[in-house]
């Protein structure tokens, strides 16, 4: 009797199949991870510009006996001779001369006093993303 070695047509079509299944499967995870991907890099860039604007921004007004000195809705004077201003034409949000934020499409500032203490409203808007935040001046 001859040996009997390899493998069966059939033994080949369900190696093939199940590979197939396999690959179909990858393709379709993959498929959802770069499109994730992209939707994230999309909201990153926003949230980036807005975090590093206020992080200037916080830490000026952490400073001790600071009072704002000249505001309007685009820009903000502060006690220590530092300005921030929104510049529409070139989208951008600057601390003195220096751009600090990108691409962004709207600031608002607004400077109110509420139960006594001196605040700063601040509006942001970059792409989709749009944020409003209260700061309380000196500490």
């Amino acid at each position: 009797m001859k040996s009997q070695k390899g493998i069966t047509l059939i033994t080949l079509t369900v190696y093939i199949i199940g590979l197939a299944i396999v690959i179909a499967m990858v393709a379709v995870v993959s498929g959802f991870f770069y499109n994730n991907i992209e939707d994230v890099a999309t909201n990153i860039k926003p949230n980036t510009e807005i975090a590093k604007f206020y992080s200037f921004f916080s830490e000026e007004m952490n400073y001790d006996n600071i009072k704002v000195l000249e505001y309007d809705e685009d820009y903000i004077v502060f006690s220590n001779g530092v300005q921030y201003a929104y510049i529409e034409e070139n989208q951008g949000i600057y601390k003195d001369r220096v751009k600090i934020s990108e691409g962004v499409s709207r600031c608002k500032f607004r400077y109110y006093i509420e139960n006594g203490k001196h605040m700063i409203g601040v509006e942001i808007s970059i792409e989709n993303t749009n944020v409003n935040r209260e700061f309380a001046l000196g500490r």
